[in-house]
């Protein structure tokens, strides 16, 4: 009888895992406490407008990870997509991240590349020689008045606190080009999968030594029963919250349906503070391939999340961190379980970095079973 395995979460984590074990003849069982799989990378098309919906949010796959990319093409069809993000800001519509266009639209300049570095260099404060805030992350690199068009105001909706309260980390290194790439992200390898993210993972879970439990959550108690137990749920809700509840941002959706082309791109950032959603993403622009009549958008408002919403964003400031710490070290007294992905680890993490980081767990799983080693609690520490 193959060694049985169980897994909690049908997103990607959970998916990889799943697969890559029973290609090497484990019994797998996977727990899915929602009635559908793919976690928050579910979609569906829906029934009215034929439109494939991203049911959580917009998810836009990228990477420079060339196995990642290889590796999804094994169980669907990518076509090209490049993610141009729009932005209201003061009553007009610039392009994201900001560019050479944005620049000279902004402050009404005809500046080139050269002129435009020099000129933003002499809009920085240099009083702030080591940026501590979000705040001194931003005026540090692009001054007061990009910074208030816009980061300050979406980022106090974003997060529901000042930017001065807000580490500089978050804002790691700010996306301005002094060229006219539009071009959200810099990944060599970007699109969307053809029939959407829940067919990805419905792929990789049809296999015969795969069963999946829909509406199940696997819980502390159940471990025993399996050799070994990867859990991509929350970190926190596996100890049932005896330590205390670690702080998401969630998110709330106002469903706009309408004909026609509701907004001519696929998101728009709402950055004045006085509009209470931060943006809003109209989903057949997602599938520009397809025609539909008909049009879905979804405007999103950010907040704390509650114990009974879906947790989307990881805090992690710092009494969240001291909290982290504690749980951390309680999962790594456990035996045969394995924390995992965005909620396993509480981190934030893009859909590249959460397939290379399952295949990572499940390559170091079988090899843990070849050396007849203990399969540590973290394959990638949270504390990192």
């Amino acid at each position: 009888m193959a060694t049985p395995i169980g897994i909690a979460g049908a997103g990607f984590s959970g998916a990889v895992i799943a697969r890559e074990l029973a290609e090497a003849g484990y019994s797998v069982t996977v727990f899915e406490p929602r009635n559908h799989i793919a976690g928050n990378c579910y979609s569906e098309r829906d029934k009215e407008s034929g439109i494939l919906l991203h049911r959580y949010g917009p998810h836009i796959f990228h990477t420079d990870k060339k196995h990642v990319w290889d590796y999804l093409h094994r169980y669907t069809e990518f076509k090209p997509y490049t993610n141009r993000v729009k932005a209201q800001s003061g009553g007009k519509v610039y392009s994201l991240p900001i560019n050479l266009h944005t620049i000279n639209q902004f402050f009404d300049k005809t500046l080139s590349p050269d002129e435009a570095k020099a000129f933003i260099s002499s809009l920085s404060d240099t009083s702030i020689v080591e940026p501590v805030s979000f705040e001194d992350q931003a005026l540090k690199f692009v001054g007061k008045e990009l910074y208030e068009a816009f980061f300050k105001g979406y980022t106090l909706k974003q997060w529901g606190l000042s930017p001065k309260e807000l580490p500089a980390s978050i804002l790691k290194r700010l996306p301005v080009r002094f060229n006219y790439d539009d071009n959200y992200f810099n990944h060599q390898y970007q699109g969307m999968p053809t029939e959407g993210y829940t067919a990805i993972v419905a792929a990789l879970l049809d296999h015969p030594s795969i069963t999946v439990k829909l509406g199940q959550t696997l819980t502390a108690e159940q471990v025993d029963q399996f050799e070994q137990v990867f859990y991509s749920g929350p970190l926190d809700s596996y100890f049932e919250f005896r330590l205390g509840r670690l702080a998401y941002r969630t998110l709330d959706f106002v469903e706009i349906r309408a004909t026609g082309d509701y907004q001519g791109c696929a998101v728009m950032n709402y950055c004045d503070q006085d509009i209470p959603f931060t943006r809003i993403s109209e989903h057949k622009h997602f599938a520009p391939w397809e025609t539909h009549e008909g049009t879905v958008c979804y405007q999103e408002f950010s907040r704390l999340a509650e114990p009974e919403d879906t947790p989307y964003y990881p805090i992690r400031l710092l009494e969240e961190k001291k909290l982290l710490n504690d749980y951390v070290a309680l999962a790594n007294q456990q035996q045969n379980v394995t924390f995992v992905g965005r909620l396993g680890t509480y981190r934030y993490l893009d859909m590249d970095v959460t397939i290379d980081e399952a295949l990572q767990t499940a390559e170091r799983f079988l090899r843990c079973q070849t050396e007849k080693t203990q399969m540590p609690a973290f394959v990638i520490s949270p504390l990192s």
